[in-house]
């Protein structure tokens, strides 16, 4: 593989699949036990379930409904907030808002519940959140690590406090790989809210979805057969664009997009639909876009040729600019004799061009969505093709959200871990973020 990403052509992609299929390069690729922490998510399910078991929750009950859920929240503890939202739905009888910020919305009081989660329990936006919220009197629960800032918080305010516990694994988790520890605890809190129908039988049934799904992309299986190293190359050298077309679908793709950045270390574009038939899909006419069908000019012109060069005086000649004497009171401008050399080249950007970052689209279809989303998933998915666009198409299954949602994301966290393998790159390196934390302390 070449030292760097700007130019993947068929010898490094082959290296790269030939990464994916060799379990002791993705051994020694993946040094802080990515994969591993991914496959753990099955028993932070049943581990979590039994956290809250073992927390006193009595007062949360369908007779003392609140007016509002406010989930406070970081990365993936602010993703949780999302899920529990997204799995309560638009009929819910409560209002679900995640907030990031250090402080509750002004409207937030006696009457609401504060979930406060953070997987370190020492998040200082979430420590603030939680602390206001005891002083406005509202009804306390945090959601974290054990023996941290946020449980001491939580037991000042005389408030339940359910830890994220997860064993067998050789080191500690990444907060990025906590996710349904933190998430479970708040669908069971609503759960006794009487805002949302789970039930025991269906929190099973997510766990052996995530199972299933970290059996067929465990490491010994290779690509051709594995759908999270499928789906790892097919974003090899690309840019992603991640659309939802659901609420639902549309957490999956905010997953996603953060686990390309955590893991792989590829940005990402994530949206949902309609929206992005707004916004968005104007990129399918950008320099992302594949050569041969990018927009034309202004009023339908063609762009410049190659090698189109402007003169000065083919430039002065121009309306409006007569004369380098009409320019002499801009700054910078008094002498245009002095720029003799000056010339502007305009290149073909239609053409091949080295480094060519092409954008890839990233569809996870709900097979809840309206009616009308569904017909304009089925209209973008035929002009990606005919736009020679490529396309990554994302079914969810499962009767109940929790199921459907288990399944994606469990599918896109393996893709983002084997497409930093497949990129050279250790998914579980976080020198970025540390320096930038450095810096702000």
């Amino acid at each position: 593989m070449t030292d760097s990403l700007d130019d993947w052509g068929g010898a490094e992609f082959a290296l790269a699949a030939d990464r994916l299929d060799t379990p002791d390069v993705i051994e020694g690729a993946d040094p802080g036990d990515m994969l591993r922490q991914v496959a753990s998510s099955a028993a932070q399910v049943r581990t979590a379930l039994r956290s809250c078991l073992e927390a006193d929750l009595s007062a949360f009950t369908p007779d003392a409904r609140p007016r509002a859920i406010v989930v406070a929240g970081l990365g993936s503890a602010s993703l949780a907030g999302d899920l529990l939202g997204a799995v309560t739905g638009p009929s819910s009888p409560v209002q679900v808002v995640a907030t990031q910020a250090e402080r509750l919305p002004g409207w937030v009081g006696a009457a609401d519940v504060v979930l406060a989660v953070s997987g370190s329990g020492a998040t200082p936006e979430t420590l603030a959140v939680a602390t206001e919220a005891a002083r406005r009197g509202c009804r306390l629960v945090g959601v974290g690590a054990g023996d941290s800032a946020l449980q001491r918080i939580a037991e000042q305010a005389r408030a339940p406090f359910i830890p994220f516990v997860v064993g067998g694994l050789p080191g500690p988790l990444l907060p990025r790989s906590m996710l349904w520890g933190l998430a479970i605890p708040l669908l069971v809190i609503a759960e006794r809210l009487g805002v949302a129908r789970i039930g025991t039988e269906v929190y099973e049934q997510a766990a052996s979805r995530l199972e299933e799904v970290s059996h067929q992309c465990r490491p010994a299986s290779e690509s051709f057969v594995n759908p999270g190293k499928s789906l790892a190359l097919d974003l090899v050298g690309a840019l992603p664009m991640v659309w939802g077309t659901s609420a639902l679908s549309g957490v999956a793709a905010r997953r996603f997009a953060a686990q390309l950045s955590d893991n792989a270390k590829y940005p990402a574009v994530v949206g949902l639909l309609p929206d992005v038939l707004h916004n968005q899909i104007a990129a399918f006419d950008g320099p992302f876009a594949p050569a041969a069908n990018r927009a034309p000019g202004p009023a339908g012109e063609p762009l410049p040729p190659p090698e189109t060069v402007i003169e000065p005086e083919t430039a002065l000649d121009e309306p409006g600019l007569s004369g380098a004497g009409e320019l002499s009171g801009l700054p910078g401008l008094s002498d245009l004799s002095d720029l003799s050399a000056w010339s502007l080249d305009y290149e073909d950007s239609r053409g091949p061009v080295s480094g060519f970052t092409p954008v890839r689209l990233v569809l996870i279809v709900d097979p809840d969505q309206d009616p009308r989303v569904g017909a304009q998933q089925r209209a973008v998915s035929e002009l990606v093709g005919q736009r020679g666009i490529g396309l990554s198409e994302l079914a969810m299954d499962g009767e109940h959200p929790l199921v459907r949602l288990a399944g994606v994301v469990q599918l896109t966290d393996y893709a983002s871990v084997y497409l930093a393998i497949a990129s050279g790159i250790d998914p579980s390196q976080t020198a970025a973020i540390t320096d930038l934390q450095a810096r702000i302390e």
